[in-house]
């Protein structure tokens, strides 16, 4: 692979609804990588941080109804400043490469289409906090909203009460209703940036299509 590609730290993020696969094709993105010689720091939103990881516990646990939504715009940015910090920037300035599971597009999705916070006081309050950093690609991962649901909550029923990070899944349907489209509507308002990767079939078909984009996008090859 070209070494003026692995000197350049990228930041991916992986953006969708609640149950989208996010988790399991961040790892294999990374262990792709990885295995071309990529040096990768794989971290996640809210999180990725000591700080932000305490801030994550307030934000994904309890009843729905917790936060008035501008908390937790406030809160989700407080997180994310600590995780860019701390983690983020130091990665790519050594030209690591940066896989997160979230970053902005889901505030903007989840307080923002979600909530009805409006998406110009998210867009000031991002431009504040972080001076409009945005990662290099976003891929999102589109899932039928039932289905990722429905994956999400056998995820968390095998968690004892104290392990669950089960807040956002308990919102009404509709609201995750709301989730798919702005994702979607984020994906047309920035094509330079996003890439939606249907989430249908197995792990390994969907994995196939990230990789595709990826390796195009920065001119990677095996």
């Amino acid at each position: 692979m070209n070494e003026a590609i692995l000197s350049r730290g990228k930041f991916i993020s992986f953006e969708g609804g609640e149950g989208a696969g996010k988790s399991t094709q961040v790892n294999l993105l990374r262990d792709q990588l990885v295995g071309m010689g990529v040096d990768v720091v794989l971290t996640r939103e809210p999180g990725g941080a000591p700080g932000a990881e305490e801030i994550r516990q307030l934000l994904v646990t309890g009843e729905p109804d917790k936060w008035v939504p501008m908390t937790e715009v406030l809160l989700f940015y407080a997180a994310r400043v600590d995780h860019l910090e701390r983690t983020v920037l130091p990665a790519l300035a050594a030209g690591k490469w940066v896989i997160s599971d979230r970053y902005a597009d889901s505030t903007f999705a989840y307080q923002g289409a979600g909530h009805g916070v409006d998406k110009a006081i998210v867009q000031q309050i991002h431009q504040f906090a972080t001076k409009n950093f945005w990662p290099d690609m976003t891929l999102i991962l589109d899932t039928d909203t039932g289905l990722g649901l429905t994956r999400a909550n056998a995820r968390e029923a095998v968690l004892s009460e104290l392990q669950r990070e089960d807040r956002f899944e308990k919102m009404q349907e509709d609201f995750h209703g709301r989730l798919r489209q702005a994702f979607l509507d984020i994906a047309k308002e920035n094509p330079e940036r996003c890439r939606v990767i249907s989430g249908a079939g197995t792990i390994g078909e969907v994995a196939d299509r990230i990789w595709q984009q990826v390796s195009v996008t920065f001119g990677l090859s095996i």
